[in-house]
């Protein structure tokens, strides 16, 4: 039986493992030395920590172990380095020394209850506060190491650096162990065994599992095996742009490579290298470039790019055009190959100056994109680590609620919910005294907390062209069934159920036509349908896209798209289109602008770029002036007639618009559906309210709405369509 083995280190592939000391390591080799899940090992790279091994069945052969990122600090081993590992015991501790390593902290009370049963070794790194959650694979085996971490503690998420410990070696916090945290911040590179805080590590970017990848290859191969480029004879990738919407982690990611790689890393904030002085711009970008050059391997993070480097044909500003120039020829003169790599971020790549965006200067653009249902699980689980939640708490639930949302916008919805359980317990705090025990135990985040802060908390990818998803379901709509029926199978179904489409081969249709005559409720059945497919819903009102400027109705068509695919599953509703998408040919001299955007509209929709779960809408009263091309199977599959409601359907409107009124006993709502012929269901809400007007007018203390004033109602109020103006309907 060997006593220590060799493994290669992988990022670790569980939320609940980080901060918690927890290492994952292929089976076969734990039998080797005789580990079973729950021992203590010693881990080994250049510097030592220890951690508690559990099996990892789905890395069987593989021979790695998954640690995350602070233990990866810890152990002072990198992603795809080796460490030694071996069984081990930690000695009860007399006495363990604490300290912040990023801020000032208060402490009130005994914090010993915070590391109860924490594993630590001096010049370590650790995490006090991350939540309890049951460990997968065993859990059960590890609920008295975490039992201490049950009690309020009075230590939030905070990183603290061990920096000595009685006696030497790994050692746990007991009962007994004397925990003296300091609240002044410790420089971590003075403590012995200590090289490097980590500041953010993979595990801290929820999902963009694929874009990490491709950073790490274009970035921590280069600097750390530079020989690799020499041997192939080639030179290492100098540049990586990263572009997407505002909030998706472009920076996070940058950091993290940073640490992660043990590299120089300087971030200049765009505009911040601008000078009042000729020359100076220039000058700060050189300053920066021979920094990194001198302390290699180096990462420059340059981020709102789009800020000193845009299009130079299109600048006014002579020290743009120059600081454009400058930045090429550094990009282009690096000396020390594949140690030195510039990322730079942007959310507007289309901006930037094209020379740019060429080999040998950004050899690799990555996109970071809206994240999906898995990823913003993925990203609330990182931001509710440290986070007090209630059972009824389901991250499952709110991912599945939250599209459109990207990585800030989830952040800043889990620091709303906190935000609301601190407001509630505020009046129960007394000035400069101590908060006791029980108010701290109060402090727990439910799903009421939750959705209470989604009513608050804006999808920032959507925020330009944002309309709240309507609060009206298919019960708020009388009659209609037929339409409500066509409507769930064309838009609500593939958006919720993709996989039976996918079954039988077929795919669903990509726009609907609703048209009828006014009133008989098409805009309600779009935000019925919105609200109910539980999808983004962008409302276009026809006209509001025309533009005086050439070109800018066209840009508008562009835009509604692009975000409808950024942030997908989304419904795109269309209002009143006969107004922007009249037969071409007939443009009544509009210049042209209704052709152009018919033609935008035709190729976004059924053009070389594909619409994934984008469902599109259109209401209109005139379908006959139209353009044909719309109108086409592939356009517009389906085309629902909104019919004027039947008797039946009357009934239902009635009882849909009355079902907050006092009614009288006498009042007949059979027998005024049955004399409202030829009235649809705005004439219907109309004689409603208008009945109810009537019942004020005569008397401001009445408490009913008695048959008399439904009447006179009715006949006040008329069919806003006749039979003659039906033809242009059908």
């Amino acid at each position: 039986m060997e006593n220590e083995i060799n493994l290669k280190v992988a990022e670790s592939i569980s939320q609940a493992d980080v901060g918690r000391g927890i290492a994952r390591v292929d089976p076969t080799y734990m039998t080797k030395i005789d580990l079973l899940d729950g021992d203590l090992i010693e881990i080994k790279g250049s510097k030592t920590t220890a951690a508690t091994v559990v099996s990892s069945q789905s890395d069987v052969g593989l021979g790695i172990i998954r640690i995350d990122g602070t233990t990866r600090k810890n152990s002072g081993a990198s992603i795809g380095e080796e460490v030694t590992i071996k069984k081990t015991e930690a000695k009860e501790a007399k006495k363990v020394v604490l300290a912040p390593v990023e801020h000032q902290i208060s402490i009130r009370g005994d914090v010993r209850s915070a590391f109860l049963n924490k594993v630590m070794v001096q010049g370590n790194i650790i995490i006090s506060g991350i939540r309890q959650q049951r460990i997968p694979q065993g859990g059960s085996l590890f609920d008295d190491m975490f039992r201490g971490m049950m009690d309020v503690s009075p230590l939030g998420e905070i990183k603290l650096a061990v920096v000595s410990t009685s006696p030497a070696g790994i050692v746990k916090v007991g009962p007994n162990t004397n925990v003296e945290v300091q609240t002044e911040p410790v420089d971590v590179s003075k403590i012995e065994g200590t090289k490097n805080l980590v500041d953010v590590s993979y595990e801290d970017i929820g999902g963009l599992k694929e874009e990490v990848k491709k950073v790490r290859e274009m970035i921590e191969i280069p600097l750390k095996r530079p020989e690799l480029f020499d041997r192939l004879g080639i030179s290492a990738p100098k540049g990586v742009l990263m572009h997407g919407p505002p909030g998706t982690g472009k920076t996070l990611l940058a950091k993290a490579v940073a640490s992660e790689s043990d590299a120089h890393f300087i971030s200049i904030n765009g505009p911040e290298i601008m000078s009042k002085y000729v020359g100076g711009s220039e000058e700060n970008l050189r300053e920066f470039f021979e920094e990194a050059e001198e302390n290699a391997p180096s990462i420059i993070f340059i981020d709102e790019l789009d800020a000193i480097a845009p299009k130079r044909e299109e600048t006014q500003g002579e020290v743009e055009r120059r600081t454009v120039a400058q930045l090429l020829t550094l990009m282009d003169g690096l000396k020390s190959r594949g140690q030195v790599v510039v990322i730079g971020a942007t959310n507007r790549p289309d901006s930037l100056d094209p020379a740019l965006r060429r080999p040998g200067r950004f050899d690799r653009e990555i996109e970071i994109g809206v994240p999906d249902k898995e990823e913003r699980k993925e990203v609330m689980e990182i931001h509710t680590r440290g986070m007090p939640l209630a059972e009824d708490v389901d991250l499952d639930e709110i991912s599945d609620t939250t599209h459109g949302f990207v990585g800030a916008d989830l952040e800043a919805l889990c620091k709303e919910s906190a935000m609301r359980v601190v407001r509630k317990v505020l009046p129960d705090i007394k000035t400069d005294e101590e908060i006791p025990k029980e108010t701290l135990q109060k402090l727990i985040v439910t799903k009421d907390d939750f959705k209470e802060a989604l009513k608050e908390i804006q999808p920032s990818a959507l925020r330009e062209i944002l309309v709240q998803i309507p609060d009206i379901g298919w019960a708020d709509i009388g009659g209609l069934d037929s339409a409500k029926q066509e409507l769930q199978e064309a838009v609500e179904w593939p958006l919720k159920y993709p996989e039976h489409f996918e079954k039988f081969g077929v795919k669903p249709p990509k726009g609907t036509l609703l048209h009828g005559s006014p009133g008989t409720g098409k805009t309600l059945l779009a935000k019925a349908v919105a609200n109910e497919s539980e999808a983004n819903f962008i409302a276009v009102k026809g006209p509001e896209l025309l533009s005086k400027w050439v070109g800018e109705s066209e840009k508008g068509v562009r835009e509604v798209f692009r975000k409808a695919r950024q942030t997908a599953p989304t419904v795109i509703f269309f209002d009143e289109i006969d107004s922007i998408a009249s037969t071409r040919g007939d443009s009544g001299g509009d210049s042209g602008v209704t052709q152009r955007v018919v033609n935008q509209l035709l190729t976004e929709i059924d053009g070389m770029e594909e619409l994934q779960d984008v469902a599109i809408i259109a209401a209109t009263n005139r379908p006959d002036i139209i353009d044909p091309g719309l109108m086409r199977p592939g356009r517009f599959d389906r085309h629902i007639k909104v019919e004027n409601p039947n008797e039946e359907g009357r009934l239902a409107i009635f009882k849909v618009h009355t079902k907050d009124m006092p009614l009288a006993k006498n009042v007949n709502l059979e027998k005024l559906a049955k004399e409202a012929d030829d009235y649809v269901g705005a004439d219907i809400e109309a004689v409603c309210r208008e009945a109810a007007m009537l019942t004020l007018r005569d008397n401001l203390e009445a408490n009913e709405v008695t048959m008399k004033y439904f009447n006179k109602a009715m006949s006040k109020v008329k069919p806003g369509s006749d039979e003659g103006d039906m033809v242009q309907y059908l």
